[in-house]
């Protein structure tokens, strides 16, 4: 990531200072950064940690030294930085000639350098102008929290301010805040709850050990009850140099510089490699537009869920979202639906590997069968002991419908009817009405113990486990061998039949069919539902689509039900408003 991290002070004598920075480096390290290597000093302790090596070097220069920067140099004088006596003052991180820390990611090859100020004048000046703003006027309420703030011209800043208790400092605190600097808004602005999170944890860390330190002052010489006591005199003039304290003194703590180096250089790894782009061709499709609305609305309802103060009695019905699945759980199991589980365990216990694979097992005209009553909408049921054979099924299954068609109860101890579920898992002694199994809009899998040891030539080594079973495939109204079918259901029959093409090749063939055939559902419901023409005109267009015929239809009107609902409210929208109107007139 693109960003430099720094650690500022506000001086009570100089007022905002910068004490500590880290940036990236894409390329070798600039003159002056790693050159001056003292050979003396062999005791570069290197450690690995999360990819990264790190390593402490020593500059030829720094612009923090003071005495030893040239007039060009772009950081402080040394008259403006605090000098306390025998030690680093408030302004300082680094003592002059102290090296630097590198941190080499072997991963990417970038360095993450770290030092008081940075080296080059541009990068020096934007964040010096961010560290004054983050300590003046960019400041939420309470002085104490994160703000964001910048422009085009001296990049976006997120800031956090906070204070750190000082028994010898105005007010027993100092001012300090972590900001982070980067020129790209809209990518640091979704980065915000991961750097929150992650600078709040350093922000306490460093107040956890900064409180210890006054706590242990103020019991062995309480400040409080000294000053009170104390004739009443300018508070600069009391200090003597002495309440200008480095933040290693004020935590205790030598080795903290080394620590935030390590802390920032990770916080810019860790927030670099988060968020990747993606490259999108065209619109989004129907199933990310569904994918998205299905999401928000369980974030909304687990945000619910999580605000309510009284629990709510669990239904005894099985809990049915589009596109996902809930088995019927206890009481005490959540409503939500826990996905890395659910892929971790899929993968683990995998039956079957793909619609291939699943023709191979139940025989052509079963799947054909099988395939067209759920294309076309209807409910399939599968009755099996083996829980984990049914998710299998439907996670295969489901593939060829778009996603907001899906409605899966994955395994029931009752019938559920055809209006909540079109994959529906049932156990072997639930009883089926008489009138569904006659049903021409259902369709039965039942998969027994196997009469002999083997029902087809086993492919695989992992297929044993299927050589138990027989899938027996009934329905009311079973497809005749001669019936064309739709048209999506030949040509994904063809590409399963076709071996020369590869499994991931058939899948690609398979998002193509369904995005093909959204579009004629697109087209199907802005001619129908929107623009409402007669019958006789949707004729016309259904030949013109290439779905005239009875089967094809039916899909289209049951895929209509999966649209998004985005999709909807904008062709409803453009009707609506009054340009479309008189245009369409």
């Amino acid at each position: 990531m693109n960003a430099i991290v720094a650690l500022c002070h506000f001086c009570e004598l100089h007022g905002p200072r910068t004490l500590f920075c880290t940036e990236v480096l894409h390329s070798p390290l600039p003159q002056g950064a790693g050159s001056g290597d003292i050979s003396g000093q062999n005791e570069q302790a290197e450690e690995e940690e999360g990819g990264i090596q790190m390593s402490s070097r020593i500059r030829s220069h720094s612009p923090a030294e003071g005495a030893s920067a040239d007039s060009s140099s772009p950081g402080p004088k040394k008259s403006d930085m605090c000098e306390a006596s025998g030690e680093i003052g408030g302004c300082r991180s680094l003592a002059g000639g102290h090296p630097g820390y590198v941190s080499h990611d072997k991963e990417t090859s970038i360095k993450y350098v770290s030092h008081q100020h940075p080296n080059h004048p541009q990068l020096f000046s934007i964040v010096r102008q961010a560290c004054v703003r983050s300590l003046s006027c960019e400041v939420c309420p309470g002085r104490e929290g994160p703000i964001f703030f910048g422009d085009e011209q001296h990049g976006f800043v997120f800031s956090h301010t906070f204070f750190i208790k000082d028994s010898l400092a105005r007010g027993f605190q100092r001012w300090y805040s972590i900001i982070t600097i980067m020129m790209d808004r809209i990518y640091l602005i979704n980065s915000w709850p991961f750097l929150l999170g992650k600078i709040r944890g350093i922000i306490d860390e460093l107040q956890g050990k900064a409180l210890k330190v006054f706590e242990a002052e103020q019991f062995g010489c309480p400040q409080r009850a000294q000053r009170m006591n104390t004739a009443f005199t300018p508070f600069l003039h009391q200090r003597n140099g002495n309440a200008a304290r480095s933040l290693t003194s004020l935590t205790n703590d030598e080795n903290l510089w080394a620590c935030l180096h390590t802390s920032f250089a990770w916080l810019l790894k860790a927030c670099g490699s988060r968020l990747t782009e993606k490259l999108l061709e065209g619109a989004p499709t129907e199933d990310t537009l569904v994918q998205m609305e299905k999401l928000a609305d369980l974030k909304e309802e687990s945000e619910g869920w999580d605000g309510s103060e009284e629990e709510e009695k669990p239904s005894s019905q099985p809990d049915v979202v589009e596109g996902q699945e809930l088995s019927k759980s206890s009481p005490e199991t959540s409503l939500v639906p826990d996905c890395n589980s659910w892929n971790v365990a899929h993968r683990r216990l995998s039956v079957f590997r793909s619609l291939r694979h699943m023709r191979q097992v139940l025989g052509a005209s079963a799947f054909r069968m099988l395939a067209w009553h759920v294309l076309m909408g209807n409910q399939v049921i599968w009755k099996a002991q083996d829980m984990d054979l049914v998710q299998s099924a439907f996670d295969v299954l489901r593939t060829m419908l778009p996603i907001g068609c899906v409605r899966i109860i994955p395994y029931s101890e009752q019938y559920e009817e055809a209006y909540r579920c079109n994959f529906l898992g049932l156990s072997p002694h639930v009883q089926i009405p008489p009138h569904i199994l006659a049903s021409e809009f259902a369709v039965l899998v039942e998969v027994r113990a196997a009469t002999r040891s083997s029902l087809y030539p086993t492919l695989f080594d992992d297929e044993q486990s299927l050589n138990k079973y027989e899938f027996l495939v009934t329905s009311g109204s079973p497809v005749a061998a001669d019936r064309v079918g739709p048209t999506i259901l030949n040509k994904i029959e063809a590409a399963l039949t076709n071996q020369n093409l590869s499994v991931d090749v058939v899948d690609q063939c398979l998002v193509c069919l369904k995005e093909e055939w959204m579009n004629k559902v697109k087209v199907l419901f802005k001619f129908t539902k929107v623009d409402s023409r007669p019958k006789e005109d949707t004729q016309k267009l259904l030949s013109i689509l290439g779905a005239a015929e009875e089967d094809n239809v039916k899909l289209l009107k049951f895929w209509m039900t999966g649209l998004s609902k985005t999709y909807k409210s904008h062709l409803m929208s453009t009707v609506r408003s009054p340009t479309s109107s008189e245009c369409r007139n």
